[in-house]
């Protein structure tokens, strides 16, 4: 009997030795699976869960005009970091937080610099972007630096951080040109299908080419990996790539020719467009009163920004492609066409100037109160006639005036590479009615043929007009990017008639060159320029004030340059606008110029238009 049992006890006891065994197979195969077979796909959930990627901005590109002036480029940024996971504190974020600011108030009293930073913009940081480093202060010079270095080996947790800042070495030149740049709006996205989590602070184009040549000039980011551990500290590094430099950038800006157009408009408000009639190149592009653009490399506070907005100069309006004003006198050219090409006159139609036009009760003046007498068409453009255009004008009719306009782009954007163009206006019989609830007089024709009422233009559309005179026809359009081996695109070829622009070439070439032409302040010696002087008034009746122009090019028979300028209050385009396309065009010929704007005594009813 006590045999059985033992039989049994042991049978018991071999079966549970082999559900053990049994067990510890299991548990080796599934360890096995586990550490082995399936080792792979657990590291890279581990490292899905645990790894992020930091968005890495690329160099942004410099910026060289035509002749490889640097005009933007790239400085090293000093910034003072603090590193969360060396400041970490136990006991939960709010410790780590007033570490990390006591911190920051220690250094500010070794560096002897303010704190830029709130206790919330740490919390706000530690939240957000906590795997990063803060950055406490920016831009710091070389003092604080020097004062850093000396007591490094006190601020565990706390780094020299190098961020690139956009800088501008000729400073204001070109501003609206260039533009400006500013902090990256960045938000989760998705790039060669890699999601970023956390951003380093990157720069993008916000204004002018900077913005129109963000693409290229912004480059390819890259990426560095990050292990972090439960809590969302950072750990370590993994691996990344590299990032790609922008493209640098060629524009067709003459520094130096730039620099003269903004030297013209020193102390006054008004543009310049000078530009190459023979591809569109712009050469200078300039509006004044203007900015520097270095002031937003670091960021602007909210107070500079204010200001640069409040101010009534509007420093950063840009006068040139944005600003729209009455042309004034140096419409006439294209009232001269559209009577030519109508055949509603010939070079030889006259009118009598005695000073004054009368349209039933309405009066229009002419600039010379004596009155001009008997002039033909080449001879009123010379002497900026108000009587003959008013009367041409009439002749003429205003919807050949308004078709000619248009088709030499007056009314629409030129498709330049700047945001904010402005379009302009020429005003139509059915703009009045819809806008003014009236129908068209002739005293809107009058008004239109030289150049006033609502008719509205912007400095490089009036560029572009005296470039298609100067190509007889040819308009390229107007480019800032520079690229030898593609020619100009032709934005539109009007085909008028030889003759049309030969009468409004000599006509315009005499208002410089003669010897009582109304442009003849603008000469240069040695140098055959052809131009159009302009006069327009602008404001209340009781208070007048009026906007000089001056369009043209040379050299009359091979032009290279066109050009045109507006000066906002004033005297007229021969007395104020004349002299300072003068002192441009001597400097990109070099002549001496010896110009002297608005110094000159001009007798009364002499302000020429």
């Amino acid at each position: 009997m006590f045999s059985e049992w033992l039989e049994h006890e042991s049978i018991r006891v071999r079966f549970v030795l082999a559900a053990m065994l049994a067990a510890f197979l299991v548990l080796t195969v599934t360890l096995w699976r586990v550490q082995v077979v399936r080792h792979g796909e657990y590291s890279k959930s581990h490292m899905k869960q645990s790894t992020r990627c930091v968005r890495m901005p690329a160099s942004r590109g410099i910026i060289y005009d035509r002749d490889g002036v640097c005009l933007a480029e790239n400085r090293p940024s000093y910034c003072i970091a603090l590193y969360a996971e060396e400041l970490r504190q136990a006991g939960g974020w709010k410790r780590t937080k007033e570490e990390v600011y006591r911190t920051i108030q220690r250094l500010s009293r070794v560096l002897q610099i303010k704190p830029e930073v709130t206790l919330d913009d740490v919390g706000r940081h530690l939240n957000r972007r906590l795997p990063l480093p803060f950055l406490a202060w920016r831009d710091v010079d070389q003092r604080v630096l020097a004062r850093w270095a000396e007591h490094a080996g006190k601020f565990p947790g706390v780094d020299i951080y190098i961020e690139p800042v956009r800088m501008y070495p000729m400073g204001r030149l070109g501003a609206h040109v260039l533009g400006q740049v500013g902090r990256t709006d960045l938000s989760p996205e998705t790039d060669d299908e890699m999601t970023y989590h956390y951003y380093l602070p990157d720069i993008e184009g916000k204004y002018g080419v900077e913005k129109s040549f963000n693409q290229s000039l912004a480059g390819k980011p890259g990426a560095m990996l990050i292990t972090v551990d439960a809590s969302g500290f950072r750990q370590n590094q993994v691996k990344g790539w590299e990032s790609k430099s922008g493209d640098n950038v060629i524009l067709t800006l003459d520094a130096d020719i730039q620099q003269l157009a903004e030297q013209a408009l020193e102390g006054e408000r008004g543009a310049v467009v000078v530009l190459d009639p023979r591809n569109g190149d712009i050469i200078a592009l300039a509006s004044s009163p203007t900015y520097d653009p270095n002031d937003f490399g670091t960021g602007l506070n909210a107070r500079e920004w204010r200001r640069l907005n409040s101010e009534a100069s509007r420093p950063l309006f840009n006068r040139a492609v944005s600003g729209l004003y009455p042309p004034g006198s140096i419409f006439k050219p294209v009232v001269c066409a559209a009577a030519l090409e109508s055949r509603a006159g010939t070079p030889n139609t006259g009118f009598s100037c005695p000073g004054y036009f009368l349209l039933g009760n309405a009066r229009f003046d002419c600039w010379r109160k004596q009155g001009h007498g008997w002039l033909v068409m080449p001879q009123a453009i010379e002497q900026s006639c108000n009587a003959y255009f008013c009367q041409l004008g009439m002749a003429t009719g205003p919807e050949s005036i308004i078709k000619t306009a248009r088709a030499l782009g007056l009314g629409t954007l030129t498709g330049i590479d700047l945001s904010s163009e402005s379009a302009g206006l020429v005003p139509d019989s059915a703009w009045k009615r819809r806008v003014m609830r009236d129908g068209w007089r002739g005293g809107d024709t009058c008004n239109i043929s030289i150049g006033q009422g609502a008719l509205l233009v912007t400095p490089l559309q009036m560029a572009l007009i005296a470039s298609t005179i100067a190509g007889k026809g040819t308009c390229y359009k107007p480019r800032l990017l520079r690229d030898a081996r593609k020619p100009g695109q032709v934005l539109r070829k009007l085909d008028f008639s030889q003759e049309t622009w030969r009468v409004i070439s000599q006509g315009m070439e005499n208002v410089v060159q003669a010897e009582h032409g109304t442009g003849k302040r603008a000469r240069v010696d040695g140098v055959q320029m052809a131009g159009k002087t302009g006069t327009a008034e602008y404001g209340p009746r009781d208070a007048r004030k009026k906007y000089g122009w001056f369009m043209g090019f040379a050299p009359v028979e091979e032009p290279r340059y066109a050009m045109a300028i507006v000066i906002e209050e004033a005297m007229s385009g021969g007395i104020t606008a004349a002299p300072r396309i003068k002192e441009i065009m001597a400097g990109a010929f070099g002549a001496a110029s010896g110009a002297q704007p608005d110094v000159e005594a001009v007798p009364e009813g002499e302000i020429d238009g």
